[in-house]
């Protein structure tokens, strides 16, 4: 079964009064490994954002991050998910929407989240690992940061 994300996106009339400018079942839904599918529901370019007129940012390609951006992403992972370790120069706040995920730290460390739990991941290489039978759904908000660095020295991006 495909990822199917409702959006709904306010903004402003010619009055300055609220409406909502898009209700739909999200478009952009991309397969970017087996087992794994992604909508990015919007994305902004700058801090502070600005919510003057309306264009809608998930017309355009996206990486994983957007330099001095953000992205709100929902992911389903499927059972046996293919595994991808990855870091990102962000700070990730995550929200288990249902099922239940394992993530792998690159020492080994397994934490296992579950339905309801939240995640804040700082910049460390990771991993998604769904060993139960059932789908699992994150919704993520992937904030622009500064490479981690150890040292005095960065550590790149990996994945």
């Amino acid at each position: 079964m495909s990822l199917k994300v409702r959006r709904v996106v306010t903004g402003h009339d010619h009055n300055g009064h609220a409406i909502v400018e898009i209700d739909e079942i999200a478009q952009n839904v991309i397969n970017n490994r087996p087992g794994a599918t992604s909508s990015v529901v919007w994305s902004t370019q700058s801090f502070p954002v600005n919510n003057d007129g309306f264009e809608d940012p998930t017309k355009t390609s996206f990486k994983t991050t957007i330099d001095n951006g953000t992205i709100f992403r929902v992911v389903r992972f499927e059972p046996g998910v293919t595994p991808r370790n990855h870091r990102t120069d962000s700070i990730d706040y995550a929200v288990v929407m249902s099922g239940q995920i394992d993530m792998e730290l690159d020492n080994g460390v397994v934490t296992t989240l579950r339905a309801g739990d939240v995640l804040i991941q700082r910049g460390t290489v990771h991993n998604w690992v769904n060993k139960t039978q059932e789908v699992c759904m994150i919704a993520f908000v992937l904030i622009s940061s500064k490479p981690v660095s150890v040292n005095g020295k960065p550590l790149n991006a990996v994945g």
